[in-house]
C-alpha cells in the first residue's frame, strides 16, 4: 500500500468556521475522514497534516522527497508567496498535486498566482473538499502508471 501525505497550510484547521461561504461548512476533521476513506478505496495509506508554520511545512516536504512519498498539498496562503516552499517542492521525487477548496482564479487578484504550481504534477481547484478526492485519484493513477512502466522495464 502506497503512502501519501496530504499537507495543508495556514488556517485550514479552521474549516467549518472560517468563511463558510467560501470554504463550506465541513470541518477539518471531515476533511481528514474523507481523505482517509478515499485512500482506503484507492489502496493508499493517507496521512493528513496541517500547519500554520512555513518551516514545518517545508520539513514535511523534505521528508516526502527523501522517502519518495507522493504529496497532495493545499499550501493555502503559502501558495501565493512562499518561494521557500516552492523550492522545497521542486525537490519532489514522487507525484505532487496542488489542491484548493475554492477556485483561486475566481477570487481576489492576489490569489491568482501560485508560486508552487510550476513544480507540481498538476493542480485541482474549486470543487470544495471533492478537490482532495480528485487529487488522491490522480495520485493513485500516476502511481499505477509508474508501476506499469517499471513492470515493462524489468
Amino acid at each position: 500500500m502506497n503512502r501519501v501525505l496530504v499537507l495543508n497550510g495556514p488556517n485550514l484547521r479552521r474549516l467549518g468556521t472560517r468563511e463558510p461561504d467560501v470554504y463550506g461548512a465541513d470541518t477539518f476533521d471531515d476533511l481528514v475522514a474523507l481523505c482517509r476513506d478515499t485512500g482506503r478505496h484507492l489502496n493508499l495509506h493517507v496521512e493528513v497534516r496541517q500547519t500554520d508554520d512555513e518551516a514545518e511545512m517545508i520539513r514535511w516536504v523534505h521528508e516526502a522527497a527523501d522517502e519518495r512519498t507522493p504529496v497532495v498539498i493545499n499550501p493555502a496562503a503559502f501558495t501565493h508567496y512562499s518561494y521557500a516552499l516552492r523550492d522545497a517542492l521542486a525537490q519532489r521525487t514522487a507525484p505532487l498535486v496542488e489542491v484548493h477548496i475554492s477556485n483561486p482564479a475566481a477570487r481576489e487578484e492576489f490569489r491568482h498566482t501560485s508560486v508552487v504550481a510550476g513544480v507540481a504534477t498538476g493542480t485541482i481547484a474549486g470543487f470544495g473538499l471533492t478537490s482532495y478526492v480528485l487529487a488522491l485519484q490522480a495520485v493513485a493513477e500516476l502511481l499505477a502508471e509508474q508501476d506499469a512502466k517499471e513492470d515493462t522495464t524489468t
